[in-house]
C-alpha cells in the first residue's frame, strides 16, 4: 500500500503542474447544469443542446480543473473565448453509447437524454461536447456559447422533496458528493428508503480503500415519492409509475436496471449540492447498473446488495472496467489497437500506462492463472482459507479475459471486486486506481 500511495503523489503533483486554474478568478460558487440529447444508431451520432439552469452551490473540485483525470467515452469542456484556454474539464460514458452496440442500434434510431454540470462562469464561455469511439477518435462534437447573463438560464428553486444528511465528513468544498436519490418508494416507505440510504453508506465505506478516506466524502438522500411501489419489470409486462422510470431488460438484458429519464433525476435532486448520484430503486429483482460520471443504479433489497453496489460506484465513480469475460468473445469494444481508458484493463497495446510499474519481478507477460483459479471459483470461493482468497486477489499480473473478451483483454489479477461478487476486496490494481481519483477530487 506505501508503493501505491506515493506512485499516486507523483501522478497527482505531475497533473497539478499543468491544470490548476483559479476557481475564484473564472467561476462563481454556484453550478451550471447543461442538458443535452445525444441521438443516432450504431454509425451516425450527434450532440444537441436543449438547455442550461443554473442550480444550487458547486459541489465539484477546485483544483486539478482543467485536466480529467480519465480520458472516458466523452468530454464536456469549459473554454475562454478569447483565448480557447480550457477552464474545466470532464470525462463521462453514457447509456446512448452503451445502446450504440446492440444490435437494434442497426436498424432504428433513438435519442438519449444527458446532463452535465460545470461551474458557474462569471463572463461568457464557450462549451465543447464531445464523443469518442473504442478507437479513442472523436465521432461527434458540438460547441456553443453559455452567457451567464441569458435571461433563458432558468434558477433551480426548492421542488418540496424532503432531504438528509447521511454522512459528512467535512464541508461541501472538501469533500466528494453523493446523493442517494429515491425510486419506486411510495409514501408510506420514507423511513424504509433512509435506512436503506444507511446501507448505501455503510457498504460503500466497508470497503477498502473508502473505509480509511471516507472524511473525504459525504452522503446525502433525497426522498421523492413514486406513485407505486417497486420498479418496472417488462419481460413480465409490469410498467409501474416511478418518479425516475427505472426499469430492468435495458437493451433486453434482464439484470440490467438503468432509467434513460436524465432530465428527471437531475429535477428530484433540485437545488441538493452533488457529484455522483446513486439512484436506489426499491426492489429485491438482482441488477443494476454504474455508468462513468453518470448514474450508479442499485437495486435495495437483494441479498447482494453491499456487493453490487461497491461494484457499480467503481465503474461510476472510478470507471472501473468489468474484469468478466463471455465465452469465446475475442473483440467488440476493445480494438488491439487501441489502449483502453479504463484504468484496471489493457489490450498491451500501451501496457506502461497502466499497472506495469506494480508487476512483480520476473512477471510473465501474459500471465498464467494457478491452478487455484482454473475452477468454478465463485461456488466455492467460501471455502478457501485467507492466504488461497489473497494468491488470487494480490497476485498482480496480466490475465487474459476482461472487459467482456476472452481474448485481447487482460486484467490485473486473477479475482477480483470488479469481477466476482464472490471476491470481498478490490486488487491493487483498481486500488490505487480509486486512491488516485479520490486525491484528484480532494487534494
Amino acid at each position: 500500500m506505501k508503493r501505491i500511495l506515493l506512485t499516486v503523489t507523483a501522478f497527482l503533483a505531475a497533473l497539478v503542474g499543468v491544470s490548476a486554474q483559479d476557481f475564484d478568478t473564472c467561476f462563481e460558487d454556484a453550478t451550471l447544469r447543461l442538458d443535452y440529447v445525444f441521438c443516432g444508431d450504431n454509425a451516425h451520432q450527434a450532440i444537441y443542446f436543449q438547455q442550461a439552469l443554473r442550480t444550487s452551490a458547486w459541489a465539484g473540485r477546485r483544483s486539478n480543473l482543467s485536466v480529467p483525470l480519465l480520458e472516458g467515452n466523452g468530454q464536456v469542456r469549459v473554454l475562454d473565448p478569447e483565448t480557447g484556454k480550457c477552464l474545466y474539464a470532464n470525462s463521462f460514458s453514457t447509456l446512448f453509447q452503451e445502446w450504440q452496440v446492440t444490435e437494434e442500434a442497426t436498424r432504428v434510431q433513438k435519442a438519449f437524454e444527458n446532463c452535465f454540470q460545470v461551474p458557474f462562469p462569471k463572463r461568457p464561455v464557450d462549451i465543447e461536447v464531445f464523443l469518442l469511439d473504442t478507437h479513442r477518435k472523436r465521432t461527434s462534437y458540438l460547441k456553443h456559447r453559455v452567457d451567464p447573463a441569458d435571461i433563458l438560464i432558468r434558477k433551480t428553486e426548492d421542488n418540496g422533496y424532503s432531504s438528509t444528511v447521511v454522512w459528512q465528513g467535512g464541508s461541501l468544498e472538501e469533500t466528494i458528493d453523493i446523493v442517494v436519490v429515491s425510486e419506486g418508494y411510495d409514501a408510506s416507505q420514507k423511513a424504509k428508503f433512509y435506512r436503506d440510504t444507511e446501507r448505501v453508506a455503510q457498504a460503500l465505506f466497508g470497503h477498502e480503500p473508502f473505509a480509511s478516506r471516507r472524511d473525504r466524502f459525504s452522503v446525502r438522500a433525497v426522498f421523492a415519492p413514486s406513485m407505486d411501489s417497486g420498479v418496472s419489470v417488462p419481460r413480465r409486462g409490469e410498467w409501474l409509475r416511478t418518479v425516475a422510470d427505472s426499469h430492468f431488460d435495458t437493451f433486453y438484458t434482464e439484470r440490467y436496471l438503468t432509467s434513460s429519464s436524465m432530465q428527471k433525476i437531475y429535477d428530484l435532486v433540485g437545488t441538493v449540492p452533488f457529484e455522483h448520484i446513486v439512484l436506489l430503486v426499491n426492489t429485491p429483482i438482482y441488477g443494476g447498473g454504474g455508468i462513468y460520471n453518470s448514474l450508479t443504479i442499485m437495486n435495495s433489497d437483494h441479498p447482494t446488495f453491499i456487493p453490487v453496489m461497491v461494484h457499480e460506484f467503481g465503474h461510476a465513480f472510478v470507471g472501473l472496467a468489468d474484469e468478466y469475460a463471455y465465452g469465446d468473445q475475442v473483440e467488440t469494444s476493445y480494438p488491439a489497437d487501441t489502449e483502453p481508458w479504463e484504468p484496471n484493463i489493457t489490450t498491451l497495446h500501451d501496457f506502461a500506462s497502466k499497472w506495469q510499474d506494480m508487476l512483480p519481478k520476473g512477471t510473465s507477460v501474459p500471465t498464467e492463472t494457478d491452478a487455484l483459479d482454473r475452477q468454478d471459483v465463485r461456488r466455492i470461493w467460501h471455502t478457501f482459507t485467507q492466504a488461497q482468497k489473497d494468491q488470487l486477489n494480490l497476485k498482480v499480473g496480466v490475465y487474459e479475459g476482461a472487459g467482456y473478451q476472452a481474448k485481447g483483454v487482460y486484467r490485473p489479477v486473477q479475482e477480483c471486486r470488479m469481477r466476482i461478487n464472490e471476491c470481498e476486496e478490490f486488487c491493487p490494481v483498481c486500488t490505487r486506481a480509486i486512491v488516485r481519483m479520490i486525491e484528484y477530487y480532494t487534494r
